[in-house]
């Protein structure tokens, strides 16, 4: 047995590549990271901050309390906000690697899990924006390697931090209750059951109780608005897409040049002799792949769990072709790799130009394809929701100005999503506008505020402009358009959308807000 100075001398050594890959990947990022605009939910997220509590409608408390912090140090910058979203991606990588070396890879198989996972367009895309999901991302790749530790070093205590590790992760996402799930299937399904009877995996399951307790209290407190939240996109709002179009979009999303890889990695853990100690892992991916497949999730959902079957994948791979002393597998596959991953670098970091990325995506002969049930312009979704924010609010803006002081005084403006509200609750400082009053998400808990409603500027629906009209004349004396949103990059249903002005109200906002559908 080495000194433990050794120890950490070899692992430095071994990961030498993994540190410089994961370097690289930050300083790609932060390089065009105020490429294109501030992106929908962030504009909300910083909204969520500026209200910090233990729960939201639609999300746990943990990254916005990070993005809080993040705000109050380092400021409201594409930069700031995104950087740790970014550092989670490198970090992933290098967990990805010490997963590897866990199962008994050497070197070169860790570069290449690094390497794997930096080139994966759905985890890539994940440093692009602050989001819950870059950390959900590494919440899930330190639970898997908190398991591969247990499981081969028969260290049961480890149970103690991976209940850590999955109550944060419940505070930053809900989805790595999936991943908790998959294991007690997998601890059922393998050799693994006998943790089921042990104190230590008892006391993880009490951390990870104790840690999301506050957060529980909110959700009963408010009467679960989450779970709510979640139905409600299951059934309205995420597009229903078929088996093989889920599976279609793995091999998409996870580059297609490591699907023989993660598909190695699940047959490493479920069939393999060696894989014995870990085929919990593999059960845990077949549990949630079905679990999703079956609760109409988000092709982008599963991508948390694809570390650790790289990780698999590549030591499976490695022992065949030390097997065969086959010196080419490594460096073909991996040229191939960065050659796919440059071609869709540009779909996951605003590499290029907006009109310049149009034309890229064109000559590929990629359509953009919506997960939402609201339809796609030239841009994908991630992309188009960065464009005609400010252009939004300017127009707000001018309209607000042209009021007389006394209806600037009790104006209201009333945004039909969190978007749109987040944009005026940050771009608005600069006319002076009033927070945003909105239905949509937790801005209907934030409440109606003070101002009656009597004099008010209200978002209508795109395209035509006599139905939101009729319906407002409902509750005001006077309704006129004013402007309409102008985005020629952004959502189609964010352009063309009608402004009113509406004066004498026959009503208040504070009246109506228990039931303020009638006005969505």
């Amino acid at each position: 047995m080495y000194p433990v100075e050794h120890q950490r001398k070899f692992l430095f050594h071994d990961l030498a590549v993994p540190m410089i890959l994961a370097g690289v990947q930050l300083v790609v990022q932060v390089a065009f990271h105020g490429n294109y605009g501030y992106f929908r939910d962030e504009l909300y997220y910083i909204a969520c901050s500026n209200h910090l509590a233990f729960g939201y409608v639609d999300q746990p408390p943990l990254s916005i309390a990070l993005l809080a912090v993040v705000r109050g140090i380092f400021g409201d910058s594409l930069y700031a906000i995104r950087f740790l979203s970014a550092a989670a991606v490198s970090v992933v990588m290098l967990l990805g690697a010490l997963m590897t070396r866990r199962l008994g890879g050497g070197k070169g198989a860790q570069a290449l899990t690094s390497l794997t996972i930096m080139m994966a367009p759905g985890l890539l895309g994940m440093g692009h924006y602050f989001s819950m999901n870059s950390f959900d991302v590494l919440f899930w790749t330190l639970g898997a390697y908190l398991l591969m530790t247990i499981f081969i070093s028969d260290q049961p205590k480890y149970w103690v931090l991976f209940g850590i590790c999955t109550g944060l992760g419940l505070l930053n996402k809900y989805s790595i209750g999936f991943l908790c799930l998959g294991l007690v299937a997998g601890l059922l399904l393998s050799s693994q059951r006998k943790h089921l009877i042990n104190g230590w995996f008892w006391l993880g399951v009490l951390m990870t109780v104790l840690l999301t307790l506050p957060h529980l209290t909110w959700e009963i407190q408010n009467h679960y608005p989450s779970i709510e939240f979640m139905r409600n996109a299951s059934e309205l709002k995420n597009v229903k897409i078929s088996v093989p179009a889920f599976f279609f979009g793995q091999f998409r999303d996870m580059n297609y040049v490591s699907a023989p890889i993660w598909l190695l990695g699940l047959g490493y853990f479920l069939f393999h002799p060696e894989g014995k100690k870990v085929r919990a892992l593999g059960w845990i991916y077949v549990t949630v792949l079905f679990i999703m497949v079956f609760g109409n999730a988000k092709v982008y959902y599963l991508a948390p769990i694809y570390p650790m079957m790289f990780a698999g994948g590549l030591v499976f791979t490695e022992k065949i072709i030390r097997r065969y002393t086959l010196s080419w597998p490594e460096p073909v596959y991996a040229a191939l790799l960065v050659a796919m991953g440059f071609i869709t670098l540009p779909f996951t970091v605003p590499v290029l130009p907006v009109e310049t990325f149009i034309r890229y995506e064109q000559a590929l002969g990629v359509v953009p394809h919506a997960e939402e049930r609201s339809a796609v312009g030239v841009l994908p979704q991630y992309y188009a929701d960065e464009f005609g924010w400010r252009e939004m609010v300017d127009s707000i803006g001018t309209a607000y100005k042209s009021l007389q002081p006394e209806e600037r005084a009790q104006c209201v403006i009333y945004a039909r999503n969190y978007g749109e509200a987040g944009a005026i609750d940050f771009f608005g400082n600069k006319y002076g506008l009033p927070h945003a009053l909105c239905a949509h998400n937790n801005y209907w808990f934030w409440g109606p505020g003070d101002r009656s409603g009597n004099v008010a500027l209200i978002f209508g629906s795109a395209g035509t402009v006599e139905e939101p009209e009729v319906d407002l004349r409902k509750y005001y004396r006077e309704v006129k358009l004013v402007t309409r949103t102008h985005s020629v990059f952004g959502m189609p249903y964010e352009n063309g959308r009608p402004i009113f002005l509406c004066k004498g109200m026959s009503t208040t906002f504070q009246h109506i807000w228990p039931t303020e559908h009638l006005f969505i």
